[in-house]
């Protein structure tokens, strides 16, 4: 009882220490809240929030006003350093702007009418409490005004005839609301077609509409007005000039700019397929892949799109740091053509970096550190080498005797080439050039050295990655050659695997072909950003499949010629390759409150069948459940398969694996202070095989029982976001455990820490 009293004592001590009061000026209110209210559904407060000049003191996890608790823990003695760094992580009371709350009210209003509202308002109410204050604003929108018809007012026929061409392409309908913004967009559509047909000095400017109204119709007649073209003595003509492309000129490494004969001294000049080239000592990229990189052509009409679509295709290459389009127009002349300059600026050629990084697999520690070289113009077609080694070490625990020794260690190297083209015969260049695909070639080598086994792993590959758009991603791997093959294993290890019954073991330790081809596509509502962090943005969604397939081929050809087979399969020289088809789906949803508070959510399916050749998913194929990326309330690879139970062997690890894998998560992000974020999260998920194996009971997938398998865990976060990358910090407690049966199934109920507590170390986020 005692401690009882002296908890709440030092609770109210507390309080009293965080009030906001004794920073608040006599006579001055706290900004508590602000709530927007709204008679009209399609009129939503939330929207609105934008438009407040004052926000309240934000709250941690959208609850708690931590940051100003935090700012009112300190003395206002500034000379102390405790105070000064108090008020530094903090945040200062927001105190109540009477006129801010006027101009927010306003700036609401007018957004209302904006929207078609023109006869809403906004009324603005204050209620107090001692030194603290609410703001409401309540929006009565009133009845819309809407679009009665839309015509266009043009003395130019042949903007006219563009604009009408394209009328199925106008935001402005007949019948919606007199949206002021909806003006906007129609004014930079328009601006946008006309800058795509030739018109290169036309602007938004140009661009005008007159609405009128009949008075208590609600209707609004539209008119678009195209204004004439200003000429030198300032009158406006009827026509706009149409512009034709001239001469291209690429300068490579020297300024366009310049205008003195000087600044050319010592320079070359070359033409290739009536493009112009201009560099001192030699040109970097070869013409060809400038050209094939290029939207514009001699003699055609000015396009504003074709400008940026060269843009973004030369930003593609690695060899160039930056480039720059200009165009320039002929003097004396009556033809109206404008000559077009590509400045080049080349990038560094040649990079090396080296990486250190600390690893904690299931609370062994290790070390890993790897070297990579970079050369990103190795044939002088913007061309990207890369060669890496790696090195790895970790202490295991617990293996108990019988093994030599106790350390993984990993050594392995890495070659890539890539080709920033589509490198595909038989395919036309204009498509080549329309999907902007990169190709490369890889080479792999891995050599991972365990007390129980060492295991090599050899890769080829051959794979394609393009974007269509902002929004979409594409990768096709066309053929990915795999090969695993185990030189040693302990005699401990083999008593181990030679007791077991268990196929799955032993096919995980057998050498093996992988020979595949895979589709993966990528879509972000709101578009890639070129960041380190795969962090999603505010109110979007993102979307990843994956299918992939093996061995078909090469079973269709041992099985048309009637190939001889090696223990009841087929193989490539002698060695056996696996055969499956797999799918993968990820679909993940940000829902952001503020600038501060976010919600995702994330859904993820994978199944993987093996057939044909294989009995058993090959080990590298197999999902895991559990670790940072997963149920957090597990360590990786100790969650299922199903209601499967570890045994505390060696071996396990390669038990808890599946042929299919359900992951749900939502989390809570909220930035604290700084580039400190934190999240309170809830996972649920499993993994499944998809046959019955004898050594994982209960693991099979069942549609009667696999709900009642479903692992649920809850935890805490924090994460350090430096923008480019994200160290994150999560833990994890187990609420429903599948492989327990009665009350213990339930941790939750009696949760204990060391029985069902897990960490995580991790860079990025987890989804």
């Amino acid at each position: 009882m005692k401690f009882r009293y002296l908890f709440i004592l030092v609770i109210v001590v507390l309080v009293q220490a965080c009030s906001p009061a004794k920073f608040i000026p006599e006579g001055e209110f706290l900004l508590d809240e602000i709530t927007i209210t709204s008679d009209n559904r399609d009129v939503k407060g939330q929207s609105m929030k934008s438009y407040l000049r004052q926000q309240p003191n934000s709250k941690w996890f959208s609850l708690v006003k931590i940051p100003l608790y935090t700012y009112c823990l300190s003395g206002k003695d500034s000379t102390k350093r405790f105070n000064r760094f108090l008020k530094r992580v903090g945040e200062a009371p927001v105190i109540y702007d009477e006129a801010e709350a006027e101009r927010s009210r306003e700036e609401i209003e007018k957004a209302v009418r904006n929207l078609g509202y023109i006869r809403g308002d906004v009324e603005m109410s204050v209620s107090k409490h001692k030194t603290k204050l609410k703001l409401e604003y309540k929006i009565k929108s009133d009845r819309p005004y809407r679009i009665n018809s839309i015509s266009l007012n043009s003395s130019d026929e042949r903007i006219k005839c563009i604009i009408d061409g394209d009328s199925a392409n106008t935001v402005l309908k007949v019948g919606k609301n007199f949206d002021i913004n909806m003006l906007e967009n129609e004014r930079s559509r328009i601006t946008g077609l006309l800058n795509n047909s030739g018109y290169y000095k036309f602007n938004k400017d140009m661009v005008t509409f007159t609405a009128d109204t009949v008075l208590n119709t609600f209707a609004v007649d539209v008119t678009c007005n195209i204004m004439g073209f200003p000429s030198d003595n300032g009158k406006l003509t009827e026509k706009h000039p149409v512009y034709n492309i001239g001469d291209i000129f690429f300068f490579s490494e020297v300024n366009a700019h310049a205008n003195s004969a000087k600044a050319f001294e010592g320079f070359q000049a070359s033409q290739y397929d009536g493009y112009n080239f201009i560099y001192k000592d030699k040109l970097f990229l070869k013409p060809k892949v400038l050209m094939d990189n290029i939207y514009m052509w001699k003699g055609d009409v000015y396009s504003e799109s074709n400008v940026q679509k060269t843009y973004q295709a030369l930003g593609r290459l690695p060899a160039l740091k930056y480039t720059n389009i200009y165009f320039r127009e002929r003097e004396n002349e009556d033809s109206l053509t404008i000559d077009c300059f590509v400045l080049l600026n080349k990038n560094k050629i040649k990079t090396m970096s080296i990486e250190l990084e600390g690893t904690n697999s299931a609370g062994d520690l290790g070390a890993a550190a790897s070297a990579s070289f970079q050369h990103c113009n190795i044939f002088k077609g913007s061309e990207s080498l890369t060669l890496k080694v790696r090195g790895a070490y970790e202490a295991i625990s617990g293996l108990g005797d019988g093994f030599l020794h106790d350390n993984y260690t990993e050594y392995g190297a890495e070659a890539s080439l890539n080709f920033p083209r589509f490198l595909m015969p038989f395919l036309s260049s204009d498509f080549k050039k329309n999907i902007r695909a990169s190709s490369e070639v890889s080479l792999m080598y891995s050599s991972q050295i365990r007390p129980e086994f060492e295991r090599t792993l050899a890769s080829v590959s051959w794979r394609y990655r393009w974007s269509s758009g902002r929004r979409f991603q594409h990768r096709v791997d066309m053929i990915d050659i795999n090969y695993v093959y185990v030189p040693w294993i302990s005699n401990s290890f083999k008593e181990q695997l030679e007791n077991e019954t268990s196929s799955v073991l032993k096919y995980s330790y057998e050498n093996l072909f992988i020979v595949r081809a895979a589709y993966n596509f990528n879509f972000n509502s709101h578009g890639f950003n070129t960041g380190f962090t795969n962090n999603v943005r505010n109110d979007s969604y993102n979307i990843r499949v994956g299918l992939e397939s093996a061995g078909n081929l090469f079973y269709g050809i041992s099985n048309m010629f009637n190939l001889q087979q090696v223990d009841g399969k087929y193989s490539i020289f002698r060695i056996p390759y696996a055969q499956y088809i797999k799918g993968d789906f990820d679909y993940v949803k940000n829902i952001s409150f503020d600038d501060r508070n976010s919600l995702v959510l994330h859904a993820g399916l994978g199944i993987a069948y093996p057939y044909g050749n294989s009995e058993i998913l090959p080990f590298e194929k197999r999902y895991f459940s559990g670790g940072a990326n997963s149920v957090r309330g597990w360590s990786v690879r100790s969650l299922g398969p199903g209601s499967f139970r570890s045994k505390g062997q060696d071996i396990d690890f390669m038990l808890q694996s599946g042929d299919l894998k359900l992951d749900f998560n939502i989390e809570y992000r909220t930035r604290l202070f700084w580039k400190i974020h934190a999240a309170a999260y809830i996972d649920a998920g499993n993994i499944w095989t998809i046959r019955d194996y004898v050594d994982q009971p209960g693991g099979q997938f069942r549609f009667n029982r696999f709900y009642k398998e479903i692992a649920v865990s809850y935890g805490l976060g924090l994460r350090l976001d430096f923008n480019f990358f994200v160290l994150r910090f999560d833990s994890g407690m187990k609420a429903i455990n599948p492989d327990k049966k009665g009350k213990e199934k339930f941790p939750i109920i009696s949760p204990d820490f060391n029985r069902d507590f897990a960490f995580h170390f991790a860079v990025g986020y987890p989804f």
